[in-house]
């Protein structure tokens, strides 16, 4: 799918047209991924860009990449402990 938006010249002429691509589609992917719409490797593909190298683009934006609770982490050490 293809979406057209308008943007004013001189926006554009800051970059060049496959730099605002590009930042588009990073913006993008990281806010479906941060409303939580997509996954992490959906988001990634999206972006263009491996799962990894997304995950470091998330923590240049401080989007956590692991959701889990301080409690939920805790709980989960304690059960390793006794395992």
């Amino acid at each position: 799918m293809q979406i057209v938006i308008e943007l004013p010249n001189d926006f554009v002429t800051l970059q060049s047209l496959s730099e605002v691509q590009k930042e588009i589609r990073i913006a993008y992917a990281l806010w479906l991924y941060e409303q939580k719409r997509i996954t992490l490797m959906k988001a990634a593909d999206l972006a263009g860009f491996n799962i990894y190298d997304f995950m470091s683009i998330c923590k240049n934006h401080q989007i956590p990449v692991i959701d889990v609770s301080r409690e939920e982490l805790l709980e989960e050490l304690d059960r390793l402990g006794r395992s």
